[in-house]
């Protein structure tokens, strides 16, 4: 092992040595450096996700964070090229904000069943027959959905982009939960129309007549399987634990946790509190990530199951991004001039 393999290892064994098996933290120590040095060469920016692999996530991004916190940190880089390690709609919100840029996905694989869920024609359908209504759209989502919305959302500022607008109707994209709980946290009625020809008007909670918020049922395939009963199950076991949900988990989850906020909110809470046990119910990873960082704190395990799509990025493929310039995003640029205008409205209001 060089010098810099060394050093590299000793950095990552002191954060990982009890997240990450040894003989993985050496294999991936000689890939971190590699990584570096064309990181160097092609004047790269790297951007980690909260739920990239430990490995990963603790030694080669330049910048980490939630999808607000990178897309800020997108909009704002120097570099000639960004390799951004989350999921493909990610990247194309680095894309968006930096057209000039080459921007790689080191799996193009990496997809999203989010992001997946709804279409631009969807949402046109959705404008057709609620004219004059504004789009809020959750940032998970790709960039032709994007340009047909009036402004974007993370799972952090969501409310606040909703009660920004101050309209009497909103329609709120694609996450049927995040919609939900925006609904309860606003104090807004909500209800999620079928599209189908000669359906009713809506279909569960509400009349046609009576709503301020019109969602749809678009779901994320890791946070919709935690249960109440997940919660119960520790609790009984982990009387004194404090439980965070992300609000991608139904309002019945975030009801029973006791503090539910984005991936970066969640980090800042395990940080500046000083509770006996954490229970954190979002992507596997992410838990490993806080325990990493706070090894002073006790991360209690729930891990069902790993983003399959986050799964997909790992260092060997971040390493062929920048060696073999792939995966490049390309967006047609009228589609990301109209999607630009609103993800820099969802970056203004913060």
């Amino acid at each position: 092992m060089n010098q810099q393999t060394q050093a590299m290892y000793d950095k990552m064994r002191a954060k990982l040595e009890k997240v990450v098996p040894d003989v993985e933290l050496r294999i991936k120590a000689e890939i971190a450096v590699e990584i570096n040095a064309l990181k160097a060469e092609r004047n790269a920016v790297i951007l980690g996700h909260n739920y990239m692999e430990p490995a990963l996530f603790h030694s080669i991004p330049d910048f980490t964070g939630d999808s607000l916190d990178l897309s800020r940190k997108a909009a704002q880089t120097d570099k000639d090229v960004i390799v951004f390690c989350g999921v493909k709609f990610m990247a194309e919100t680095a894309k968006i904000l930096n057209p000039s840029k080459t921007v790689l996905l080191p799996s193009d694989k990496a997809g999203c069943s989010l992001a997946a869920s709804i279409t631009a024609e969807d949402v046109r359908a959705l404008k057709a027959r609620y004219p004059g209504v504004p789009v809020v759209t959750y940032v998970n989502t790709y960039a032709d959905v994007k340009a047909e919305s009036d402004i974007c959302c993370t799972s952090s500022n969501a409310a606040a982009v909703v009660e920004s607008l101050h309209a009497e109707t909103v329609i709120f994209l694609p996450d049927e939960y995040l919609a939900k709980n925006v609904a309860r946290e606003t104090g807004k009625h909500i209800i999620f129309p079928s599209l189908t020809p000669g359906s009713s008007a809506q279909t569960g909670e509400g009349g046609d007549l009576d709503y301020q918020l019109i969602g749809w049922r678009g779901r994320c395939e890791v946070h919709e399987k935690f249960t109440v009963k997940d919660i119960e199950t520790v609790r009984a076991q982990f009387p004194d634990a404090v439980v965070l949900a992300h609000p991608e988990c139904s309002p019945e989850v975030t009801a029973a946790a006791d503090f539910s906020g984005s991936t970066n909110a969640m980090i800042r809470y395990v940080r500046q509190s000083s509770a006996p046990h954490y229970l954190v119910l979002t992507e596997c990873a992410m838990g490993d990530n806080i325990a990493a960082a706070n090894p002073e704190k006790d991360i209690l395990r729930l891990c069902m199951v790993r983003c399959p799509h986050m799964n997909m990025i790992t260092m060997e493929d971040t390493r062929d991004a920048l060696k073999f310039n792939r995966y490049v995003i390309d967006i047609p640029e009228e589609i990301r001039i109209r999607a630009a205008r609103s993800v820099q409205r969802m970056i203004e209001i913060g």
